[in-house]
């Protein structure tokens, strides 16, 4: 089974104070970063059966620039528990999917969705591993992906320490002109 760990892309902070924290949408770099990372996906396979996402317009407006690369389309599931949820709080969504979904997307905000990834990948190995951990730890951007990987048939096998780090991606790696992300 193989986790993927989206941060949204990219919001506007200059909304003004009309558009409440939930309601932020992508800034341009984050309009461009989505489908960046979603391409990314479907070019190494990592097409989800499900996708688990935040209510935030970011997140949703993030999946939703991302959908178009996936083929066939995810189960789509929208929830508003998954808002600035704790990392918990996301690992009990994983281990509530359906047996049927071997690949899953979940799309959701720091600092909950960088705690789960840390908190799900198992001590490294070989050196790839550790450069890939090494720079999970030191940051989560923006429109970054984690892919972790389970051995099981069900999502109740989710636990911290039982995830195998595959890929941690983030845009500036694909493109080295899209910027510093936070």
């Amino acid at each position: 089974m193989r986790l993927l760990l989206l941060r949204h892309a990219k919001s506007a902070w200059d909304v003004g104070k009309s558009v409440g924290d939930h309601d932020r949408p992508l800034n341009r770099r984050g309009r461009l970063a989505a489908p960046l990372m979603a391409s990314y996906m479907r070019d190494k396979g990592l097409i989800p059966d499900i996708a688990l996402c935040s209510t935030a317009t970011r997140t949703r407006e993030t999946l939703d620039l991302a959908l178009p690369f996936f083929a066939p389309r995810p189960t789509v599931r929208y929830a508003r528990t998954l808002y600035l949820a704790e990392w918990s709080a996301l690992l009990n969504a994983v281990r509530e999917l359906p047996q049927a979904n071997k690949t899953a997307l979940l799309i959701g905000h720091n600092p909950g969705i960088e705690q789960l990834a840390v908190a799900l990948a198992f001590h490294p190995k070989t050196a790839a591993e550790r450069a890939r951990s090494e720079a999970l730890v030191e940051k989560f951007p923006t429109a970054a992906l984690a892919v972790l990987e389970f051995e099981g048939s069900d999502w109740s096998v989710v636990k911290a320490g039982a995830g195998r780090l595959l890929d941690y991606v983030r845009p500036k790696d694909l493109q080295p002109d899209a910027g510093h992300e936070e």
